[in-house]
């Protein structure tokens, strides 16, 4: 999509915020068979919401479940948390390895009209940051407490 192409050589997030996901239990890590990593993702509480701030797999590990994988742990380790219950993110509405990706992993769509004002929020400053406009939305997931129906 060449109108994302800037994106390729956009930095991540600052090692800081990993850290502190790091320091709060909120950072998955996926390993090859070297037990090198090859995958993460990094989350933040936000009240009763476990947001992913970003999820990655190295190109030569992808296509084998690893961001499915990662998704399934930060969900169970959301479950064990007290008081958490859902699973929040912002992602492109229709790049294949975005929204339709979180959507097969349990992730809904959360229109404009029930989002919070943090999500709403962050669609506002990723557009402004240069996402194109429309191109960005919010997704939800419930999560389902260990023994619950």
């Amino acid at each position: 999509m060449p109108a994302l192409a800037w994106l390729a050589h956009a930095d991540g997030l600052p090692p800081a915020v990993h850290a502190g996901c790091i320091a709060h239990g909120l950072c998955w890590v996926a390993v090859d068979g070297r037990d090198q990593p090859v995958g993460f993702l990094s989350a933040r509480q936000y009240g009763a919401d476990l947001h992913v701030l970003e999820i990655s797999v190295a190109h030569p590990a992808q296509g084998r479940g690893l961001g499915r994988s990662l998704l399934a742990a930060a969900h169970e380790g959301a479950a064990r948390l007290p008081g958490l219950a859902r699973i929040t993110l912002t992602t492109f509405r229709t790049v294949g390895w975005n929204g339709p990706f979180y959507a097969r992993a349990g992730f809904r769509l959360l229109p404009p009209a029930a989002q919070d004002a943090r999500l709403a929020g962050l669609l506002r400053d990723e557009e402004a940051g240069g996402f194109p406009p429309g191109s960005r939305c919010a997704m939800v997931r419930d999560v389902i407490l260990a023994g619950a129906p």
